[in-house]
């Protein structure tokens, strides 16, 4: 059995927690080391006692700095009862840090895998302070055998020509864990609200985009109750002035909370219309580039997306004729998408996502074995180097829903 050791920025991110169960459902020994950033019970693994490695906080770099210092210091007490891994896995750049430490501690030759699903702003800067930092990435993964990332829009504008990175590629996008069985993944075909009742658009998962929530309030407002907002997740509360508080004052909008993911899906989506799958966090970068969660949850149930035009998800979209694109963000460029929608235009944008294949959607226990026996070949491959190839792939313009 393949045994891993991953390492996470952190420990109480929903999305660490999909990789190490499907590592685990691919049929790896997965040990989980990393930072606690807050508390998060949802987020917890069954069988899986993480190792904390320390706290860091949200936006603070420095401090995130010094902790992984700390931790490298800390790290042979740490892991002192471990066995030697076959891979580690450093999910993010501060990981890689550790990563290397870990190895050197192991005694050499465990192939280090770099999973990075979004691209700080930081990295992205023109001047000294960007430059150290893809300098460090380059030489913190030198050693890397293989990338993972979620979007072919991060090797393209990232990855091929800024990252001093190496390592070949491989992209897992993020899609819905489902490793109960074929039966799963059967389509589903959203239906349209009673008469008298209002269309309602669900905002999921890591919520950090104070502009989407001013939007979206607005929007609901302008409505004048026809359309609800319905917000379920993590708030990144560093980003907000008051997120609970501005929620509470808007009269079409509601907070549900945070929920488990995979397992939780079914229910939260099959309650909404629409999918926000729009982000202005790091606008025209990585929110421009990101191909996010909520666009495969909230399609593998018929809810029908709200993409931005210019971006990675309008493109993904459009290629599969599917989803309404907005072409402004405002409240006025959204209520003209859908402010008039009827039922039978939204059963029709439904359906066609329906007639997508599952697997567009759907990372099953099939994809969680290739997975792990990707990861299981680094331990018998040469250690060579592949460069990130070019994007040669035609693009496309962006589409919507007629």
């Amino acid at each position: 059995m393949l045994q891993i050791l991953y390492l996470a920025q952190d420990l109480a991110d929903p999305a660490v927690r999909r990789r190490i169960l499907a590592l685990a459902s691919g049929g790896a020994s997965v040990t989980l080391a990393g930072f606690r950033r807050s508390d998060n019970p949802l987020a917890a693994i069954e069988g899986v006692v993480p190792i904390a490695l320390g706290k860091t906080a949200d936006g603070r770099f420095l401090q995130r700095m010094g902790a992984v210092a700390g931790a490298c210091l800390s790290l042979k007490r740490k892991l002192r009862h471990l066995r030697k891994p076959d891979v580690i896995i450093a999910r993010n750049l501060e990981m890689l840090a550790v990563a290397r430490r870990a190895v050197a501690l192991f005694g050499g030759e465990v192939p280090i895998v770099y999973e990075c699903l979004d691209i700080h702003r930081l990295m992205l800067r023109d001047d000294m302070i960007g430059r150290a930092l893809r300098a460090a990435e380059g030489s913190l993964g030198r050693d890397a055998r293989l990338l993972i990332t979620s979007s072919p829009a991060f090797l393209e504008h990232y990855f091929r020509p800024l990252s001093h990175l190496e390592a070949a590629p491989m992209l897992i996008e993020n899609k819905v864990l489902e490793i109960g069985g074929a039966q799963d993944a059967a389509p589903v075909t959203a239906s349209y609200p009673a008469p008298g009742t209002p269309w309602k658009i669900g905002w999921f998962g890591a919520l950090r985009c104070s502009k989407s929530l001013a939007l979206l309030a607005e929007f609901s407002k302008k409505m004048e109750g026809r359309f609800e907002i319905v917000l379920r997740g993590r708030p990144a509360h560093a980003e907000f002035d008051d997120f609970e508080g501005f929620v509470h004052h808007q009269p079409f909008m509601r907070f549900g909370g945070a929920y488990r993911n995979p397992e939780d899906l079914p229910a939260i989506y099959c309650g909404v219309h629409f999918t926000w799958a729009i982000d202005f966090f790091e606008e025209g970068q990585n929110s421009a580039w990101l191909l996010p969660n909520r666009l495969y949850e909230g399609c593998r149930y018929g809810r029908v997306p709200i993409a931005i035009r210019g971006t990675e998800t309008a493109r993904f979209l459009s290629v599969r004729n599917i989803g309404l694109v907005l072409e402004e963000a405002s409240a006025d460029g959204l209520a003209a998408v859908i402010g008039e929608m009827t039922t039978e235009r939204f059963a029709d944008a439904s359906a066609r996502i329906g007639q997508c294949p599952a697997t567009t959607w759907v990372f099953d226990r099939a994809d969680c074995e290739a997975l792990v026996q990707r990861l299981a070949a680094l331990t018998r491959e040469p250690h060579t180097f592949a460069p990130v190839p070019a994007m040669t792939a035609p693009r496309h313009t962006e589409g919507g829903m007629p």
